[in-house]
């Protein structure tokens, strides 16, 4: 039986883009396989969850797939014939069939005696056959066997994520090939180059399949992600921290830094967001923020007229209490 996408990322139907974004990637680190170690349930589990968010990830296919459940890959010609039979109620005229497919979306369709026993429908391959292969009520030819898809894990460091990168991957046969990783790419991150999997067994039918690219983003030393955003500390002398000034924060873009004003007063482990200088945003628009904390400094080797500035403050501190 077909599994619910949603129940495979443990989400509702009601889901928000951001709750299954959040609840894939969180599957997609315990499962990968440079986490597991080659366990191979873990490795179904991470391939289930990939093929959850490839559909419910991207809007249009969410759609189909709530509307058609598991057929939402037939939506194309669910449509059609619900327009050429007159709405979603069934088939109008051929009555006493039984529907097919997933009802998570109330529709059914009534085949009716057009294909023998309304009560032993085959199986959706079967109906397909009748409805856009043959022709008077013979069987439908099988159709020729599309190569098979391919799945390829690559690693990506996350200033290659944040700018983009291109990689040469080895397929089947030896051929190499060259594949771009666009920005904003994540744990699981998973990218279609059509065409390039496996070749058909019957290649002047038949297409070959896809290659399907699994992402996985080392750590930085220095900065780390959070989603869209990425958290980073700021050194902050003391001085300036006390009195007011700025700082510098670096970027994952490498030019230059970015200019943070520091109010008198700032707390040490204050957190500082950067709007829009985050990570971009995975076949989305827009960009994460930074999350600047501040972690306080102090001169490594106080001279001794540091040392005596510093003891005035901890009497003027110790009169005020």
């Amino acid at each position: 039986m077909p599994q619910d996408f949603y129940q495979i990322l443990g989400v509702g139907r009601d889901a928000s883009e951001r709750d299954i974004s959040s609840a894939y990637r969180k599957l997609a680190r315990q499962y990968h396989p440079d986490v597991t170690g080659g366990d191979r349930d873990a490795e179904a589990r991470f391939k289930e969850v990939n093929a959850a968010h490839d559909v419910l990830g991207d809007p249009d296919k969410r759609a189909a797939y709530n509307k058609w459940g598991d057929q939402w890959e037939h939506a194309e010609q669910l449509e059609e014939m619900q327009r050429q039979h007159g709405g979603a109620g069934g088939f109008g005229g051929f009555g006493g069939g039984r529907p097919f497919g997933n009802q998570r979306g109330n529709v059914q369709f009534d085949f009716g005696e057009q294909f023998g026993d309304p009560t032993n429908m085959g199986d959706l391959g079967d109906i397909f056959g009748n409805l856009f292969g043959a022709r008077g009520g013979g069987r439908a030819p099988q159709a020729p066997v599309r190569g098979r898809d391919i799945e390829h894990n690559l690693t990506v460091s996350l200033r290659e994520a944040f700018r983009g990168t291109t990689r040469t991957v080895q397929r089947a046969g030896g051929a190499r090939l060259e594949v771009t990783i666009p920005p904003g790419v994540d744990n699981g991150s998973r990218i279609k180059i059509s065409g390039k999997g496996e070749d058909s067994p019957y290649p002047a039918q038949a297409s070959p399949g896809d290659l399907y690219l699994i992402i996985q983003v080392e750590d930085d030393p220095v900065f780390e992600r959070r989603g869209d955003d990425v958290h980073m500390f700021v050194d902050v002398p003391v001085t300036t921290a006390a009195l007011g000034g700025e700082a510098v924060v670096r970027s994952l873009s490498g030019s230059g830094g970015l200019a943070l004003k520091i109010p008198p007063g700032t707390q040490n482990g204050r957190v500082f967001r950067l709007g829009g200088q985050g990570m971009p945003r995975f076949k989305r628009e827009g960009r994460g923020d930074i999350l600047a904390e501040v972690s306080l400094q102090l001169p490594d080797d106080l001279t001794p007229e540091q040392i005596e500035l510093f003891q005035q403050i901890r009497d003027l501190e110790s009169n005020d209490s």
